[in-house]
């Protein structure tokens, strides 16, 4: 592979040394600058002329931008530097993606979840009950979700490194941003590119529903990003959750359903999770039994009996299997405090659904909730009308800001902060706003009783709560 071939596949103009031979001097290692080692090849979004400096210094075989600026293309040119200038990042962050898994893993058995909700516990669930089954797995998501994106090159470098330090991979299960961009602009069918990419023998679409607005603006625009994905699969399985309208809707050539509403399905839950008929797993061994969780269990399921599994190790899988951080995880008994990741309307109203459920005469429900930062009004909006839906006169609900744990990525806005407000206001919905974190979690720590129900929701302004928990408990 030269570095012409390279740049044709990914429509790039190459500036520099165009007559770098790849297959001389390339490790197989598609990485990130700062990790970069002599003869990696390297991608990043953008990069200015002390970037070209650095990837030179450091003798990578190659670096691939969209967006060079700052005197790169001047100073490649200066120092013959092999610079991949491209239209589309993606395109090469999807190449970096096939080639390593072609390369490193050619006879892994690989499955990709995709969906709106409940990717991350599903793709971390499928990890755990392949690998408590004896298999060797890679999945990009972990407990502090950093590195359950596919713009850039960290899942293919981490493949790369894990067969070089701990041998032959037997699966892969990999999560697929059914939405992606970069500075407010689409990255247009991301879900279907990285899927092909990955060459699945099953995928998984949890549900649809709305997020990532400004990139999409309409449940339309969600359905047409991820109904690519069945052709991506094309003749393998995909698993499909039937209670979800607009997944029914997908053309799938061989989908495998599961309901929590019927059985007359693959898979089905009726007080435990059946099988063509058959009890696989009592309720009572679930991990959790909150309605939204048990979806993704559903899921996680039906993609391991779709790689053959059987149904006595699935069940021992799931048995022990430990939530993903911010999943409904309990923080504290007394009062109990539950944190979760719930940042969009449909994980919104799940969770604090299954909070209500939980309360009893002589408990109260506190929901903390961290307004999104910098993710532009309308999905603000969204969330707190699926707030307004399903908070009730006894729920006490506090709202913040987070000014004092978020950097300027993820900073609220006035535009956004009003939008909560004038909502609650409109429908008479009381709340208690703080700028920061720590005078919420404070405050609503003071008004709980020992027996009280506290709930914690929200995305990046919520992340921080647990440890500043720990210095308030």
């Amino acid at each position: 592979m030269i570095i012409q071939e390279l740049a044709d596949f990914i429509n790039g103009e190459i500036i520099g040394n165009d007559t770098f031979f790849l297959n001389q001097e390339f490790t197989g290692r598609f990485t990130l600058l700062n990790d970069s080692k002599k003869g990696d090849i390297v991608i990043r979004h953008w990069i200015n002329g002390k970037g070209i400096e650095i990837a030179a210094e450091k003798n990578i075989a190659c670096l691939i931008t969209q967006t060079p600026k700052d005197g790169a293309v001047e100073t490649a040119r200066k120092l013959n530097f092999p610079l991949i200038v491209c239209d589309k990042i993606e395109l090469a962050n999807a190449y970096a993606l096939k080639w390593t898994v072609d390369n490193y893993s050619p006879d892994s058995t690989n499955v990709v979840i995709t969906g709106t909700n409940g990717k991350s516990t599903t793709s971390h669930m499928i990890y755990h009950i392949l690998n408590d089954a004896g298999y060797h797995v890679f999945t990009n998501t972990d407990s502090e979700s950093e590195f359950n994106t596919l713009i850039d090159p960290m899942v293919s470098k981490l493949i790369s490194d894990e067969v070089k330090d701990n041998g032959k991979l037997d699966f892969l299960s990999i999560e697929v941003s059914e939405v992606q961009g970069w500075l407010g602009k689409l990255m247009k069918n991301h879900a279907s590119l990285m899927s092909n990419a990955l060459n699945p023998s099953v995928g998984v679409i949890t549900n649809i529903a709305m997020d990532h607005i400004g990139l999409v603006n309409s449940i339309d625009e969600v359905f047409d990003e991820i109904s690519a994905v069945p052709k991506a699969i094309g003749d393998g399985v995909t698993v499909l959750n039937y209670d979800d309208e607009l997944v029914r809707k997908l053309d799938a050539k061989n989908p495998f359903y599961w309901s929590m509403s019927r059985n007359d399905v693959d898979l089905y839950f009726d007080n435990g999770i059946y099988y063509n008929g058959e009890l696989i797993i009592e309720k009572t061994d679930l991990p959790f039994t909150s309605g939204h969780f048990i979806q993704n269990i559903l899921s996680a399921v039906g993609a391991c009996i779709s790689l053959g599994l059987s149904s006595e190790s699935i069940a021992k899988g799931v048995k022990s299997y430990k939530a993903l951080n911010r999943r409904f995880a309990k923080l504290n008994d007394e009062p109990l405090i539950i944190d979760d990741f719930a940042h969009n309307p449909d994980g919104i109203k799940n969770t604090i659904r299954e909070c209500i459920k939980m309360v009893n005469d002589n408990q109260k429900l506190f929901v903390v909730c961290a307004i999104r930062g910098s993710r532009g009004v309308e999905i603000n909006k969204l969330n707190v009308e699926a707030l307004v839906e399903v908070l009730n006169d006894d729920v006490t609900l506090i709202l913040s800001s987070s000014k004092d744990v978020v950097n300027s990525l993820n900073y609220v806005t006035p535009e956004e902060k009003d939008v909560f407000f004038e909502v609650l206001d409109r429908n008479n919905v009381r709340y208690t706003h703080f700028d920061n974190l720590k005078d919420s979690l404070s405050e609503t720590y003071g008004l709980a009783d020992k027996n009280d129900i506290i709930l914690l929701i929200g995305a990046q302004g919520m992340d921080p709560a647990e440890s500043i928990l720990n210095n308030i408990l």
